[in-house]
């Protein structure tokens, strides 16, 4: 029995120090990234720009769209989604392969606009940081506009406004169901699923998105089925 304690004793030790030195390293990097260029800083630059689209000037159906197949649960999680990473991570062993991840679309704004695309544990871990902040000191509406306004659609379109105007010569305010559908899936990968890239996967991307969207709610079957 003392053999036992001591060993579960051991491992907390092992596991709290982990712990730390994970809470150490994405601490730092988040804080090495606010040097260069504050939070506050960093928004005001994005919100400013005159072809800032806010929440309310995109359509409907491409809010949806985004949410649906991106982070359905947005607006029920904080900055971090748990039901979501255990789910990836439940997929990923399974399938022997990271073909599923568990970001909130606070997290990839994290990405986009304080740190970088860069695949490394450290990048990863002051997300956390930056993710938290974010939510702390913004809506989730506002977060929501910082995703699709930073987020890149491939074709050198970067933000919601000038991929509806590039690809479709629209306001994202005028955006119906076909159109909103297709934008909303690009910024997963878009070297892959720019339609003009490669119309196929495309539209398979668009297929996934519009079953999404009928998963949860946001679409009838009628409204679904001349799209898939």
């Amino acid at each position: 029995m003392k053999i036992f304690k001591k060993i579960l004793l051991i491992l907390f030790i092992i596991l709290f120090t982990i712990a730390l030195i994970f809470f150490i390293i994405g601490y730092s990097t988040y804080s090495k990234a606010l040097k260069e260029k504050p939070l506050v800083t960093r928004v005001q630059e994005i919100t400013s720009d005159e072809h800032f689209v806010k929440f309310n000037d995109m359509s409907t159906d491409y809010r949806n769209a985004v949410i649906a197949v991106e982070d359905h649960r947005f607006y029920d999680h904080g900055a971090i989604d748990i039901i979501a990473i255990g789910r990836a991570l439940y997929t990923n062993i399974k399938n022997w392969d990271l073909r599923e991840g568990g970001s909130t679309i606070t997290q990839q704004v994290a990405k986009n606009i304080v740190l970088s695309q860069e695949q490394t544990l450290s990048r990863k871990l002051g997300e956390f940081f930056a993710a938290y902040d974010l939510e702390k000191n913004y809506t989730k509406n506002e977060i929501f506009e910082l995703y699709v306004n930073t987020a890149y659609f491939g074709n050198n379109y970067y933000g919601i406004y000038e991929a509806s105007l590039g690809y479709y010569q629209k306001t994202p305010a005028e955006l119906n169901l076909d159109e909103a559908s297709m934008l909303a899936g690009i910024p997963n990968a878009p070297s892959v699923y720019a339609p003009n890239v490669n119309p196929t996967l495309a539209k398979q991307r668009q297929i996934h998105v519009i079953k999404k969207m009928l998963e949860y709610g946001y679409i009838s079957n009628e409204q679904a089925l001349p799209l898939i």
